[in-house]
């Protein structure tokens, strides 16, 4: 999987060994070109000796490029086996390097294909990414379940001379040949194999399902008083939307004005929107996408889970899962989650309780709070209590200057320049930008990356990412390139994206991401960046980035914070009420992640999916003693679960609290 994060239940991290890569394989290619005649060299995804040819790659050129690739990389492994068990030369080059180089080609291209379905989603893409999903599949798994390569890492693991790097390499190589069924015969393997098939596919259903209901789904408002107490920005983006979608004259000031379930227009939505029924409909809506076609999605895919586990000889998908992480068991993620629960619970009552106080004594005249009222009145007592609304901050946080803080920052603490180079490399859309990360002191091109900022309900998927463009190698000649995409508020109105602090910090989150991938110094592709990293590891650089979003020198030194048409800096008192509540309602938000943890652990370890409880009666009954506010009685919250179901955090979403 290309990707680490989707940030809006929490943030997708991936390590995939060289050996064990299936259809959502890390991308690793780049410095190669595929060197097959019977392939026509026009196709683009075929032309890999620079970055993707973003602007001249079609849906039709996938299924050429895609099988060509598979099929010289099936033929050059054959060769490999050959040579690996008529020479005996099992050193780290003619095994791990050899690896790396015959993969590449294929790595490109369907890494290219996988990361235009998260942005650049369309009715062609899917069907061509369909039409060889299950080729890609195939193929990789024939690799990861070699006896002559396994055979050979056995007796390189044994080599003395390797470096550290190179050790774990092959261990972690050896393990995940294992875990992807390198001693199974017969019929299992069969079996085996066809379930890898069949999950990448209905992981790929989940994830287009959620995409098209969310795209699906728009409230249109015509009376200003269905849209009273929508700031300025959010009245702008609504009206905006309307006039895309053919609604003539449409204002900011007059409408109409059309909502919708991406995150800019939704949050926004719950937290100001005067009208309670307004937002019940939009909060009805959202926990509810996808909720009919992804349904069955989600029993067959625990139940094909829970299959595989069985076939390799465990009890339960969870325990796969931990074979891979830090964590040394299901039980000791069980531990840290009781043991954050006895400390949040108490906490999250209490704040619900002053919540509730506090909407009663401002005019809520209901029995008791619903779900949709929640965001509402938390963002009315939040003013309250700071002093402060939310909106005063947009024009502060304009994204240009937030990125110069933000790579002043990367500056001064990792000795890096990082320079805007638009036009350097091809983009999939006019609003993504590309940049050139530089040592400091050498000037030396250390990196790039991708960033696409803004939402784009019609086509891209939900939440925010790092993903993985290229990855370093010493083999390949490569630097590292990577994705950064958030789904943030985009220019309205002539003017610049201003942004809410909630989308800054996921900026600096996915940037940190990116800088594990990107600073690496380590020289082998398996193990550069965050390849071969523990999943319930890799949110430490993300969330350790957030935390200078609160630092005064970020915030001013580099004039990240900065009203965009004045240039007056953020005062300084409203910078100290901005720190002040970065613990507010804390409580509610470490229930709600332990509460999506537990759930996904469950689901993978306990619950049997052929069995008369559904996943939803499972939610229910863990909401009994991880919420302080049941869910709906319709609550599909799990058909748009996408870290567990079309992501890679099944049986790891604890990752985010370990």
């Amino acid at each position: 999987l290309a990707m680490l994060c989707l940030t809006c239940l929490g943030t997708v991290g991936v390590t995939v060994s060289a050996l064990a890569r299936s259809s959502a394989a890390l991308l690793r290619g780049g410095r190669r070109s595929l060197g097959v005649k019977a392939l026509v060299t026009e196709n683009p995804l075929l032309l890999q000796e620079s970055l993707p040819l973003f602007s001249a790659i079609e849906a039709v050129h996938v299924k050429d490029a895609v099988s060509g690739a598979l099929s010289s990389m099936e033929s050059e492994f054959e060769s490999l086996e050959s040579r690996l068990q008529q020479s005996g030369d099992v050193s780290y080059s003619a095994v791990i390097e050899e690896l790396e180089k015959l993969e590449a080609p294929v790595e490109y291209s369907w890494g290219v294909v996988n990361h235009l379905m998260g942005v650049k989603n369309s009715d062609e893409l899917r069907a061509a990414h369909g039409e060889v999903q299950g080729e890609v599949v195939k193929t990789t798994t024939k690799l990861s379940q070699s006896e002559a390569v396994f055979k050979a890492l056995e007796a390189l693991e044994k080599d003395g001379s390797l470096e550290p790097a190179q050790q774990r390499i092959v261990q972690s190589s050896l393990s995940s040949m294992r875990l992807s069924g390198v001693g199974l015969q017969g019929e299992e393997k069969e079996r085996f194999n066809a379930n890898r098939i069949r999950l990448s596919e209905l992981s790929t259903a989940f994830s287009n399902n959620l995409l098209d209901a969310t795209k699906a789904f728009s409230l249109t408002l015509t009376e200003p008083a269905q849209v009273d107490g929508l700031p300025p920005s959010a009245l702008a983006l609504a009206a905006s939307r309307a006039a895309e979608e053919g609604e003539e004259g449409a204002t900011a000031e007059s409408g109409p004005w059309r909502l919708g379930l991406d995150m800019p227009s939704y949050l926004p939505a719950m937290k100001f929107l005067r009208d309670r029924s307004v937002r019940e409909a939009l909060y009805r809506a959202f926990v509810t996408r996808a909720g009919e076609v992804n349904a069955p999605l989600i029993r067959q895919i625990l139940q094909i889970k829970q299959e595989q586990a069985s076939i390799l000889g465990f009890g339960s998908y969870a325990e796969v899962s931990i074979e891979r992480k830090m964590a040394p068991s299901v039980e000791a993620v069980y531990d840290l989650t009781e043991m954050l629960l006895a400390k949040a619970f108490p906490a999250a009552q209490k704040e619900l309780q002053q919540l509730t106080e506090f909407a009663t004594a401002n005019g809520f005249d209901g029995a008791a709070l619903a779900l949709w009222d929640v965001s509402f009145w938390s963002e009315r007592l939040s003013e309250h209590t700071f002093g402060f609304e939310q909106e005063e901050l947009r024009p502060y946080f304009a994204l240009d200057n937030v990125l110069d803080g933000l790579f002043g920052l990367c500056r001064r603490l990792y000795g890096v320049e990082i320079v805007r180079s638009d036009g350097e490399a091809e983009v999939w859309h006019a609003d993504v930008g590309f940049f050139k990360v530089l040592d400091e002191a050498s000037g030396e091109h250390l990196a790039s990356f991708f960033l696409d900022p803004y939402a784009r309900p019609e086509n891209k998927r939900g939440g925010a990412w790092m993903g993985v463009c290229v990855g370093r190698s010493k083999v390949l000649d490569r630097k590292p390139v990577a994705y950064l995409t958030c789904n943030g508020s985009p220019p309205v109105d002539g003017k610049p994206s201003l942004m809410t602090f909630d989308e800054v910090t996921t900026l600096f989150h996915e940037t940190g991401h990116g800088l594990q991938h990107m600073l690496t110094k380590v020289a082998h592709a398996p193990a550069a960046g965050i390849s071969g990293v523990e999943w319930d590891a890799v949110e430490l650089p993300s969330q350790f980035m957030e935390n200078w979003c609160y630092d005064p020198a970020t915030v001013y030194d580099a004039g990240m914070a900065k009203h965009y048409e004045t240039g007056e800096p953020l005062p300084r008192d409203l910078f100290g009420k901005l720190c002040e509540q970065r613990t507010f309602q804390a409580g509610m938000g470490m229930i709600r992640q332990l509460m999506f943890g537990a759930l996904d652990m469950r689901l993978h370890h306990t619950y049997d999916p052929r069995g008369e409880q559904t996943p939803f009666e499972l939610q229910h009954e863990l909401a009994e003693r991880y919420a302080v506010l049941p869910p709906l009685p319709d609550d599909r919250f799990l058909c748009s679960f996408g870290h567990i179901f079309a992501g890679g955090y099944s049986a790891g979403y604890y990752s985010y609290k370990w």
